[in-house]
Protein backbone atom coordinates (compact mmCIF):
# COMPACT_ATOMS: atom_id res chain seq x y z
CA UNK A 1 0.00 0.00 0.00
CA UNK A 2 1.62 3.46 -0.80
CA UNK A 3 1.44 6.21 1.85
CA UNK A 4 -0.71 8.12 -1.14
CA UNK A 5 -3.45 5.86 -0.43
CA UNK A 6 -5.99 7.34 1.74
CA UNK A 7 -6.65 4.06 4.02
CA UNK A 8 -5.82 3.32 6.89
CA UNK A 9 -2.84 0.48 7.78
CA UNK A 10 -4.43 -0.77 11.25
CA UNK A 11 -7.12 0.28 13.49
CA UNK A 12 -5.68 1.04 16.71
CA UNK A 13 -7.92 1.71 19.62
CA UNK A 14 -6.11 2.31 22.93
CA UNK A 15 -8.05 3.02 26.32
CA UNK A 16 -7.61 3.57 30.22
CA UNK A 17 -9.45 1.90 32.31
CA UNK A 18 -11.87 4.75 34.28
CA UNK A 19 -10.34 3.89 37.81
CA UNK A 20 -6.47 3.95 36.10
CA UNK A 21 -4.35 7.44 35.85
CA UNK A 22 -4.02 8.21 32.19
CA UNK A 23 -0.08 7.54 31.76
CA UNK A 24 1.88 10.59 30.51
CA UNK A 25 3.37 8.00 28.12
CA UNK A 26 -0.06 7.31 26.31
CA UNK A 27 0.06 9.39 23.18
CA UNK A 28 3.30 7.19 22.35
CA UNK A 29 1.65 3.63 22.84
CA UNK A 30 -0.02 4.04 19.43
CA UNK A 31 2.54 5.04 16.65
CA UNK A 32 4.68 1.78 18.59
CA UNK A 33 2.52 -0.62 18.00
CA UNK A 34 1.88 0.35 14.45
CA UNK A 35 5.28 0.07 14.00
CA UNK A 36 5.44 -3.20 15.26
CA UNK A 37 2.43 -4.69 13.50
CA UNK A 38 4.04 -3.20 10.13
CA UNK A 39 7.37 -5.12 11.28
CA UNK A 40 5.32 -8.15 11.63
CA UNK A 41 3.46 -7.61 8.09
CA UNK A 42 0.41 -7.35 10.20
CA UNK A 43 -1.76 -5.04 7.60
CA UNK A 44 -5.76 -4.75 7.84
CA UNK A 45 -6.05 -5.31 11.54
CA UNK A 46 -8.35 -3.79 14.14
CA UNK A 47 -7.18 -3.91 18.22
CA UNK A 48 -7.68 -2.25 20.91
CA UNK A 49 -5.33 -2.18 24.20
CA UNK A 50 -6.73 -1.20 27.34
CA UNK A 51 -4.42 -0.50 30.54
CA UNK A 52 -5.81 -0.60 33.77
CA UNK A 53 -4.74 -1.29 37.50
CA UNK A 54 -4.14 -4.66 39.23
CA UNK A 55 -7.71 -5.21 40.74
CA UNK A 56 -9.04 -5.29 36.97
CA UNK A 57 -6.88 -7.33 35.37
CA UNK A 58 -7.15 -10.00 38.44
CA UNK A 59 -10.77 -10.10 37.63
CA UNK A 60 -10.32 -10.66 34.27
CA UNK A 61 -7.74 -13.23 35.12
CA UNK A 62 -9.95 -15.28 37.62
CA UNK A 63 -12.93 -15.29 35.15
CA UNK A 64 -11.33 -16.44 31.81
CA UNK A 65 -7.95 -18.34 33.00
CA UNK A 66 -9.00 -19.31 36.46
CA UNK A 67 -5.97 -17.74 37.71
CA UNK A 68 -7.30 -15.55 40.99
CA UNK A 69 -4.18 -13.26 41.16
CA UNK A 70 -3.32 -9.99 38.97
CA UNK A 71 -1.05 -10.87 35.68
CA UNK A 72 0.89 -8.23 33.36
CA UNK A 73 -1.02 -8.58 30.21
CA UNK A 74 -3.78 -10.52 28.85
CA UNK A 75 -4.64 -11.04 25.03
CA UNK A 76 -8.54 -11.39 23.82
CA UNK A 77 -8.12 -13.19 20.38
CA UNK A 78 -11.18 -12.44 18.16
CA UNK A 79 -9.79 -13.57 15.07
CA UNK A 80 -13.03 -12.23 13.04
CA UNK A 81 -12.36 -10.68 9.36
CA UNK A 82 -15.31 -8.30 7.80
CA UNK A 83 -15.23 -5.96 4.40
CA UNK A 84 -16.44 -2.21 5.78
CA UNK A 85 -18.42 0.36 3.54
CA UNK A 86 -15.55 1.27 1.04
CA UNK A 87 -14.56 -2.37 0.30
CA UNK A 88 -11.92 -3.16 2.83
CA UNK A 89 -11.07 -6.24 4.25
CA UNK A 90 -10.53 -6.01 8.37
CA UNK A 91 -9.58 -8.62 10.79
CA UNK A 92 -10.36 -8.09 13.88
CA UNK A 93 -7.37 -9.11 16.12
CA UNK A 94 -8.77 -9.35 19.50
CA UNK A 95 -7.98 -7.18 23.00
CA UNK A 96 -5.23 -6.48 24.95
CA UNK A 97 -5.38 -5.69 28.87
CA UNK A 98 -2.11 -4.34 30.20
CA UNK A 99 -1.97 -3.77 34.14
CA UNK A 100 0.09 -0.54 34.70
CA UNK A 101 0.66 -1.86 38.15
CA UNK A 102 2.33 -5.33 37.35
CA UNK A 103 4.03 -3.32 34.75
CA UNK A 104 5.59 -1.38 36.81
CA UNK A 105 6.24 -3.92 39.34
CA UNK A 106 7.94 -6.57 36.42
CA UNK A 107 10.18 -3.37 36.00
CA UNK A 108 11.58 -3.63 39.61
CA UNK A 109 11.80 -7.47 39.91
CA UNK A 110 13.40 -7.80 36.35
CA UNK A 111 15.40 -4.74 36.82
CA UNK A 112 14.61 -3.45 33.54
CA UNK A 113 13.54 0.12 32.83
CA UNK A 114 9.66 0.51 32.58
CA UNK A 115 9.89 1.80 28.63
CA UNK A 116 11.40 -1.89 27.84
CA UNK A 117 8.84 -4.11 29.85
CA UNK A 118 6.08 -2.10 28.23
CA UNK A 119 7.45 -2.70 25.32
CA UNK A 120 7.55 -6.46 26.37
CA UNK A 121 3.92 -6.96 27.38
CA UNK A 122 2.88 -5.15 24.08
CA UNK A 123 4.71 -7.20 21.64
CA UNK A 124 3.60 -10.32 23.88
CA UNK A 125 -0.12 -9.41 23.28
CA UNK A 126 -0.10 -8.74 19.95
CA UNK A 127 1.99 -12.06 19.90
CA UNK A 128 -0.93 -13.93 21.46
CA UNK A 129 -3.41 -12.06 19.33
CA UNK A 130 -1.40 -13.27 16.15
CA UNK A 131 -1.89 -17.00 17.25
CA UNK A 132 1.60 -18.03 18.99
CA UNK A 133 1.38 -19.31 22.35
CA UNK A 134 3.23 -20.76 25.19
CA UNK A 135 3.28 -22.97 27.89
CA UNK A 136 4.63 -21.01 31.16
CA UNK A 137 7.45 -18.93 30.94
CA UNK A 138 10.47 -20.18 30.47
CA UNK A 139 13.43 -18.22 28.38
CA UNK A 140 12.95 -21.51 26.14
CA UNK A 141 9.74 -21.30 25.05
CA UNK A 142 9.88 -20.36 21.06
CA UNK A 143 7.20 -17.55 21.51
CA UNK A 144 9.37 -15.79 24.00
CA UNK A 145 12.21 -16.12 22.14
CA UNK A 146 10.64 -14.45 19.33
CA UNK A 147 9.40 -11.39 21.35
CA UNK A 148 12.47 -10.96 22.67
CA UNK A 149 14.22 -11.14 19.30
CA UNK A 150 11.73 -8.36 17.88
CA UNK A 151 12.43 -6.40 21.40
CA UNK A 152 15.69 -5.92 20.66
CA UNK A 153 14.78 -4.63 17.25
CA UNK A 154 13.54 -1.64 19.14
CA UNK A 155 15.99 -1.00 21.76
CA UNK A 156 16.32 2.48 20.21
CA UNK A 157 12.77 3.36 20.16
CA UNK A 158 11.20 5.17 23.62
CA UNK A 159 8.00 5.04 24.53
CA UNK A 160 8.28 6.33 27.78
CA UNK A 161 11.33 9.05 27.52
Amino acid sequence: MSSSDNQEINRICIDVQEDCPVPVWIEHVFPFVETVLTHLDLRSWELSILFCKDPFIQKLNAKYRNMDMPTDVLSFEQGDTYVDENGQEWFSAGDIVISIDTLQRNSETFEVPVDEELKRLLIHGILHLDGYDHADNSPEQEMLQFQEKILAQFADVHIIC
